[in-house]
């Protein structure tokens, strides 16, 4: 397991536990960062890749007003869902918080995450359907991005990925489990490559790997990638935004359009995060029009294109204005559906607001945090009641999840 430095922080706050003191400690349940949580007496303790069920010796590197935080030293007693992690870097590698922990466990307590923070966060008690898993449990990315730090002498130090708990210090990756073969290739010569021009880099920098249907992998950001969803090919650019693991994308956009639909009365679709369309298009075929807003004029582009690629004849693509997206929709809202896909901070309220005053008939709510996602229902429950919450596990091995929540409006 990686190991916290041995010096003492100038911050360090000394109570209740000394720097590095070693403690032992029965591990109850996860944080939804991945985090093991014990109780030491009556102090609460967050352990790194420690799971439930387990008891444990705990160094701790850090305390807090109401917990502390500690790195595993050892597993006194192994859980029920420990598993071997196939990756020799986990526990140094910040990527991935749940290698060592059983698949079908996964799907659990994350599915136990999103109850939590809808409990917690909201006061809603609702049911939180099964976790739709990943066909694919390693080799899925099909984008990765390691970075590496300025040159030091001519030469470039570990390229990879961040240490866990660490904000700069990097930890060289030469393959990594959960991307795909052809960018675990790629990364290789890649990587003799970079460390070959180490004089042409005058600072750190970002890599890019991206996997497309032609079978090359594309490193520079403005190439163009092309994605199969279904009978759907969607074309980007490879530095732009597009969901990274595609086995699971045919659930995940079939369910997401199911929800739209829902069980009648619903005639138009509204994609207000539509990027190069993935949602709108590939559930077009259901409604007599769906229309797609973008604020990025480059992401519009791209999703008239890929309409027009695909033959989808009633859908169009708007550019956005953020103070008033909803102006070109002359949808009735009483049979349309709005599907929003936020970035990872979720929307703003000046948005919330302005779907609210929209008002169709159902939001189908797409989020890669549901902790921002759960803050955004606040905005929306006065006007809105959940009918379904549906998680997908986009990013096995992780923390991270996709959840789908949709709404009626009231």
């Amino acid at each position: 397991m990686f190991d916290a430095m041995s010096r003492i922080p100038p911050r360090f706050q000394p109570h209740p536990y000394a720097y590095h003191e070693e403690i032992e400690l029965e591990i109850e349940s996860l944080t939804n960062l991945g985090k093991g949580v014990g109780r030491h007496g009556d102090w609460v303790v967050f352990v790194s890749h420690a799971l439930p069920g387990e008891r444990v010796k705990a160094r701790v590197f850090r305390n807090h007003a109401t917990f502390s935080e500690a790195d595993l030293v050892e597993v006194l007693r192994p859980g029920p869902d420990r598993v071997e992690p196939p990756c020799p870097l986990f526990g140094g590698c910040g990527g991935c918080q749940y290698q060592n922990l059983a698949y079908p466990a996964q799907l659990e307590w994350k599915r136990d995450q999103v109850a939590e923070l809808l409990r917690r966060m909201a006061g809603i008690e609702f049911p939180v359907s099964p976790v739709v898993p990943s066909p694919v449990l390693y080799g899925y990315r099909s984008k990765i991005t390691p970075h590496f730090q300025k040159p030091d002498k001519g030469k470039i130090g570990p390229i990879g990925f961040l240490l866990e708990g660490r904000r700069q210090q990097i930890l060289d990756v030469p393959r990594c489990p959960i991307a795909s073969d052809s960018i675990n290739r790629a990364l290789e010569g890649l990587r003799r490559e970079v460390r070959a021009n180490a004089r042409g880099y005058k600072k750190g920098a970002t890599l890019l790997l991206r996997d497309s249907l032609d079978g090359r992998v594309r490193t520079d950001p403005t190439e163009m990638c092309e994605e199969r969803v279904g009978e759907l090919v969607f074309s980007f650019h490879a530095g732009e935004f597009f969901q990274n693991n595609p086995h699971i994308l045919p659930a995940f956009t079939e369910h997401v359009k199911r929800e739209a639909l829902g069980d009648g009365g619903v005639t138009h679709l509204v994609d207000a995060y539509c990027g190069s369309g993935l949602f709108c298009l590939t559930a077009a075929s259901a409604f007599t029009e769906a229309v797609g807003i973008e604020i990025s004029e480059s992401s519009v582009d791209w999703a008239k294109r890929n309409a027009e690629g695909n033959g989808v004849t009633n859908c169009r693509f708007l550019q956005g204005d953020a103070s008033d997206l909803f102006a070109g929709v002359t949808y009735p809202p009483s049979r349309t559906a709005v599907v929003i896909d936020p970035p990872r901070k979720g929307s703003s309220p000046e948005f919330l607001a302005q779907l609210t005053a929209f008002g169709p008939k159902r939001v189908v709510y797409v989020s890669c945090d549901p902790a921002t996602q759960i803050r955004d229902l606040e905005h929306l429950k006065g006007g809105y009641e959940i009918t379904r919450i549906q998680p997908f596990d986009l990013f096995p091995q992780t923390r991270h999840l996709e959840c789908v929540v949709t709404l009626e409006r009231k």
